[in-house]
C-alpha cells in the first residue's frame, strides 16, 4: 500500500517504507508514525509511505521484489533520493537496497544516529554519539563503497585485493582505531561523572531524576520549577515539541522558598521504542545516574494515544538499567489536552501500590507546586519527625542535620539549639541521644 503526502517546504523529501510480519495492526501504525516523527526531528519531510505485510522478512531485502519495484518507480518519477525503513536492516539487506533503488538508504537506527549527532552538545554526548554511530557503521562497510573495485585476488594478501577492496579494510582500521581512542575518552569522562556524583551524594542533597519517553515534556517540568523556586532563567533548557529535543544530561538545584528542602533535579535523554542497542550500551553511564536517584519522576504525555505501550518501553528500560528499585512517582503530564484522564484508571505492568501518581500540565504553575508537595512528601516517607536539641559544641551535627535533612531551628536555648528535622532510620539511631523524648 502507499501514502502520499504533501511535501514540507524546505525540508528534504523521504520515502517511508514499512513491513509488517506480525503483532497487530496498531502496534504497526504506531511504530511508522513514531518513524514519521523522527524523520521530521531530523529535517526531513515524508512524501510517500509504502507498506506491505509478509509472514516473513524478505533475508536478502527486507520487502518483497514487487514492493521494491514499486518504489524505484515513486523515485524515479518523483526524483525523490531518500528511503527510510522503520526497522534495522542487516548489512546485506542495506547492501542490496542502496543498489536497487541507486540513492542513501537510512534505517531506523541510522535515523535515530542522524538526530542524536544533530542534538549532542556536550563533550560526553558527542563522545557517546560518535561511539555508538561507529560501532553501527563497522559492519556496514561493504555497502558504502559500490563504486570501487571488486577483490582481485584469492590469496590473503592485501596487494592482491582491488581497489574497493583496500578501501574497506582502511576504513575498518581507521574506525576500530577511532573507537579505540573513544572507548578512552568515555572512560576518562566516566571517572569524571563518578567524581561528580560523589560530590553530589557528600552533599546529601536529594536527588531527583525525570525520566520518560521522548517528546513527554520532562524538559518543560524542569524550567517550570526553576521558573517556581527563583532559579536563574539562564539555567533553563532547550525545550520543544519534537522527538529527542534535547540529549544532554542536565542538574539543578531547586530550593523552595522558606524551609523547605533543596534537591538535586537531573534530566535525562527520552526513551525510545527499539533505541538502537548501540545507543543504549553507549550512553549506559549517563543512563545509569537514574539508579543513584532518591526519587524518579517518570512522565507520561497522556495526550498520546499510545502512552500506555510508552510507558511500559520506559518501566522495561529502567530495569534495565538497574533503576527498577528506586521510589517513583508516575506524573501523567499534558492534562490539558485530555481533562477527562483519570490516573486511578492507569494500569500497565510495573506499576507499584506504593508509587506516586500525579495529573497535571507542565505549563501551570499550580500544578509545579502540586508536584512540589508529592516530592516533599515522598522524599520523607519513611522518614521519622523529631525534635532535636544539639549542644553548641556540636556544630558540626548541626550542619550534617542541615545538609541531610529539611531540618528547621525551633529556638535557641541555653543548652543548646533546638530543631525539628525529618530523618531518615539510619540517622534517627546515630542522633539518638540528642532527640527528645516524648
Amino acid at each position: 500500500m502507499k501514502t502520499t503526502f504533501e511535501q514540507q517546504s524546505e525540508a528534504r523529501p523521504a520515502v517511508l517504507a514499512g513491513l509488517r510480519t506480525g503483532g497487530t495492526l496498531t502496534q504497526f501504525e504506531k511504530s511508522m508514525k513514531e518513524m514519521a516523527a523522527l524523520a521530521e526531528a531530523a529535517g526531513l519531510s515524508v512524501c510517500a509511505v509504502f507498506t506491505q505485510t509478509l509472514p516473513r522478512v524478505n533475508t536478502g531485502y527486507y520487502i518483497g521484489s514487487g514492493k521494491i519495484e514499486e518504489i524505484k518507480a515513486y523515485l524515479d518519477e518523483t526524483g525523490t533520493d531518500l528511503v527510510l525503513f522503520d526497522s534495522q536492516l542487516s548489512p546485506m539487506q542495506l547492501r542490496n537496497l542502496v543498489n536497487a533503488f541507486g540513492c542513501e538508504v537510512l534505517d531506523r537506527t541510522a535515523l535515530i544516529l542522524r538526530i542524536f549527532s544533530d542534538r549532542a552538545r556536550t563533550r560526553e554526548a558527542v563522545l557517546q554519539v560518535d561511539y555508538a554511530r561507529l560501532s553501527y557503521l563497522l559492519p556496514r562497510l561493504a555497502g558504502m563503497h559500490d563504486d570501487l573495485g571488486r577483490q582481485g585476488g584469492t590469496s590473503g594478501s592485501m596487494s592482491n585485493r582491488g581497489s574497493g577492496e583496500k578501501k574497506i579494510e582502511l576504513d575498518r582500521r581507521h574506525i576500530e582505531h577511532r573507537m579505540a581512542e573513544l572507548r578512552k575518552d568515555l572512560d576518562e569522562v566516566d571517572r569524571e561523572r563518578q567524581t561528580q556524583r560523589k560530590a553530589r551524594m557528600s552533599s546529601l542533597l536529594p536527588r531527583v531524576s525525570l525520566v520518560g519517553y521522548t517528546n513527554a515534556g520532562k524538559s518543560t517540568i524542569l524550567n517550570g520549577m526553576i521558573s517556581a523556586y527563583g532559579g536563574d532563567e539562564e539555567k533553563k533548557v532547550f525545550e520543544k515539541d519534537m522527538l529527542f529535543a534535547t540529549l544532554d544530561t542536565t542538574v539543578r538545584r531547586i530550593s523552595p522558598d522558606g524551609d523547605r528542602k533543596p534537591f538535586l533535579l537531573s534530566d535525562t535523554v527520552g526513551f525510545i521504542d527499539h533505541l538502537p542497542t548501540t545507543l543504549v550500551k553507549a550512553f549506559r553511564s549517563t543512563l545509569e545516574e537514574t539508579k543513584y536517584a532518591d526519587v524518579l519522576l517518570i512522565v507520561s504525555d497522556i495526550s498520546d494515544p499510545d502512552y500506555r505501550d510508552n510507558l511500559s518501553v520506559t518501566l522495561s528500560t529502567l530495569e534495565e538499567i538497574g533503576a527498577g528499585a528506586v521510589q517513583r512517582i508516575f506524573v501523567f503530564n499534558k492534562a490539558d489536552r485530555c481533562p477527562l484522564f483519570r490516573s486511578s484508571e492507569v494500569s500497565v505492568p510495573g506499576l507499584r501500590a506504593e508509587d506516586g501518581r500525579i495529573t497535571m500540565s507542565a505549563r501551570s504553575p499550580e500544578d509545579i507546586e502540586r508536584l512540589m508537595v508529592l516530592i516533599e512528601d515522598t522524599l520523607n516517607a519513611g522518614r521519622t519527625h523529631c525534635r532535636l536539641l544539639i549542644p553548641f559544641s556540636e556544630g558540626q551535627i548541626l550542619n550534617a542535620l542541615k545538609k541531610g535533612s529539611d531540618m528547621q531551628i525551633l529556638e535557641y536555648t541555653p543548652d543548646g539549639t533546638l530543631v525539628s528535622a525529618h530523618l531518615l532510620p539510619e540517622d534517627a539511631a546515630r542522633y539518638a541521644a540528642y532527640i527528645e523524648k516524648d
